[in-house]
């Protein structure tokens, strides 16, 4: 207990550097254009295939569930409500970890076993305002983006099985879904997709920035971030969920 509490503690402080490190590195907008690309638009495809196909299931298992109570009719508020409050968020904050998380971590962590962090401090070059502030700022604008591609595309999917496969009315579909969906339920979904990029990504540059500088440490950094960031994504994930109710 006394370990979680030190390593909570040592992830805080290390919040406060790096959001004070942020300012800065906004006067060098390029490194951050460039982490976004890094950590966003390498992870679009993974997104997408796999927005598609959660949407898809949930057509099939909406369905399925709706036309128990004679109700077949409200799938598509159920897939929008689905993806746009929940599944989008926490799916795409998953993959973001495993995709976009891993490599944080064992980039950085590769940095501090080739002492490139410490030449960089050596030469009076703040590491946390040229390599962690741009990765960190990179990762908290992806995540939004990815979130929102995620449930356009799971979207497409619940109205491709729901429509196309099952013979539910395309009218009826985005109708009631317009009607039933609001600006509280898309930025619900907004909040939690910037507070779990704000987790995943920060655990990432933290356990790339003090992993221990050998290979091995480097790939227990890697590890440690994917189990840290989908643990913490579904307990914010939770609070999140009982705060907005």
């Amino acid at each position: 207990m006394i370990a979680g509490l030190r390593r909570v503690g040592a992830v805080t402080l290390f919040l406060l550097q790096v959001l004070g490190a942020c300012l800065p590195a906004l006067r060098r907008p390029g490194l951050i254009v460039r982490q976004v690309y890094n950590s966003g638009a390498r992870s679009l495809i993974i997104i997408m295939l796999c927005g598609l196909f959660v949407g898809m299931v949930l057509g099939l298992q909406g369905y399925d569930l709706l036309s128990r109570f004679g109700s077949e009719s409200a799938l598509g508020v159920a897939a929008a409500l689905g993806l746009l409050k929940e599944l989008g968020p926490v799916v795409t904050a998953l993959l973001f970890a495993g995709r976009a998380g891993t490599s944080l971590a064992s980039e950085i962590g590769l940095m501090r076993a080739t002492d490139q962090l410490t030449a960089m401090q050596v030469m009076a070059v703040d590491p946390l305002r040229h390599v962690v502030a741009p990765r960190f700022l990179g990762g908290v604008i992806a995540m939004p983006l990815l979130a929102a591609i995620f449930s356009v595309i799971g979207i497409f999917g619940a109205q491709l099985v729901g429509v196309s496969v099952m013979g539910v009315d395309s009218g009826t579909f985005w109708s009631q879904m317009q009607g039933a969906v609001g600006i509280d339920d898309v930025s619900e979904g907004l909040v939690k997709s910037l507070a779990f990029g704000v987790v995943c990504t920060l655990l990432a540059v933290f356990e790339g920035y003090h992993a221990a500088p050998t290979a091995e440490g480097v790939g227990l950094a890697t590890t440690r971030t994917v189990i840290s960031s989908s643990v913490l994504v579904l307990i914010v994930d939770y609070m999140l969920t009982a705060a907005f109710l």
